[in-house]
């Protein structure tokens, strides 16, 4: 059986990809860098500030109920997507760090047993890039067959422009092209501000898995320094706790702003469905987008929940470890960890909602009861 290469980085390289398109990744430019600063400057006017600034000049003034709530949910995906792309670009750098403790985490990583645990990792991961290519293929699809079987001249995302693109063909076809560029651009934003939290997460699930592991086999080999061994595991959980603070304080606004623009899209696309919309591609489209901004919380919360599990389980590791035949010194060390990592570490979003699984079950609840107020003003 072929041996599990272990490099966390790997994880990271879609990402930087994505970045380094969006104008983002400046830290990583070396060529061409003032040419790189002038596309990023112009591609964040243009898409990142112009594009929901597009969709919310035209609130509520369109031509029909169907169009002002297709332009609202947008406009709202839309703007949540700018500000936690900015907020990335303006801690990009955060990012480096957590790479440092990756590389020091992966270089502790010995034996197959663990390194079973790390090809797991690759299959987790490789599922929540099929959940996000599950959820924003359908809503692409639909979005665009709602705009193709339009009966009169229109645009994909009701939205203002500073021309007349009904009267005239090349502004139509200038405006319409603008809309498929910009979707595109905020769609990678989407991706990669949705898809990075789920990955660190999942990644310090697996090392903590690891150390688990690391922890159980200190002082079973006579031959090794069990106090020593003790300290490397020690000196591992500082690593994984500071890449823990790293990446919850990178995405604390970010996952705010998702959650909360999450209880809103899924109230309004229901309510939509019962009571407002009633052509069948913008019915569809309504579904899968319904359906698309809980499952784009979902990986984060999944993995948020796994890591809060496994910081649970190390004092149980550490107490599985040979150490009532060590010496007092390694004693009183075990017993100051023991105490340290009953220290129930949860990533919380924006200081208030832990990024778990109830939070997720918490944003339905609470599109559910915005959901409910409609239902009593329409009564």
């Amino acid at each position: 059986m072929a041996e599990v290469r272990v490099d966390s980085l790997d994880f990271f390289k879609s990402h930087w990809t994505a970045w380094r398109f969006l104008g983002v990744a400046h830290i990583r430019v070396e060529n061409w860098k003032n040419l790189y600063v002038f596309y990023s400057i112009l591609s964040n006017l243009l898409v990142t500030l112009c594009y929901p600034v597009h969709l919310g000049m035209s609130l509520f003034r369109n031509r029909t109920l169907t169009e002002d709530i297709l332009n609202l949910t947008t406009f709202a995906t839309c703007t949540a997507c700018s500000v936690k792309c900015l907020l990335y670009a303006y801690n990009i750098k955060d990012v480096l760090e957590m790479e440092r403790l990756l590389r020091l985490l992966d270089e502790r990583v010995v034996g197959p047993e663990q390194r079973t645990i790390y090809g797991q990792v690759r299959v987790q991961l490789r599922n929540v890039l099929y959940v996000f290519i599950g959820i924003y293929m359908p809503c692409a699809l639909f979005a665009e067959l709602s705009f193709l079987f339009k009966e009169e001249r229109g645009l994909m995302y009701p939205a203002w422009f500073p021309f007349d693109w009904l009267h005239s063909t090349r502004n139509y076809y200038i405006a319409n092209a603008y809309q498929i560029v910009g979707i595109s651009f905020q769609l990678l934003q989407n991706y990669v501000s949705d898809c990075f939290p789920a990955v660190v997460l999942c990644l310090i699930s697996s090392h903590i898995k690891m150390l688990c592991k690391r922890f159980e086999k200190v002082g079973l080999d006579p031959a090794r320094d069990a106090e020593k061994d003790l300290e490397a595991c020690i000196t591992d959980h500082k690593h994984i706790l500071e890449l823990f603070r790293r990446i919850e304080a990178f995405i604390s606004l970010p996952m705010l702003i998702q959650f909360t623009v999450t209880a809103l899209n899924v109230c309004i696309g229901i309510a939509a469905l019962v009571f407002f919309v009633s052509e069948p591609m913008a019915r569809m489209y309504i579904i899968f987008y319904s359906l698309a901004m809980p499952l784009q919380i979902f990986p984060s919360c999944f993995f948020g929940t796994d890591n809060e599990y496994w910081f649970g389980r190390l004092h149980y590791a550490a107490f599985s470890c040979n150490w009532h035949t060590q010496n007092r010194s390694f004693k009183r060390k075990m017993m100051l960890f023991v105490e340290q990592s009953l220290k129930k570490s949860t990533a919380v979003a924006g200081g208030m909602m832990r990024i778990h699984l109830d939070t997720f079950f918490s944003t339905l609840k609470g599109a559910y009861s915005l959901f409910t107020i409609i239902i009593r003003m329409r009564k």
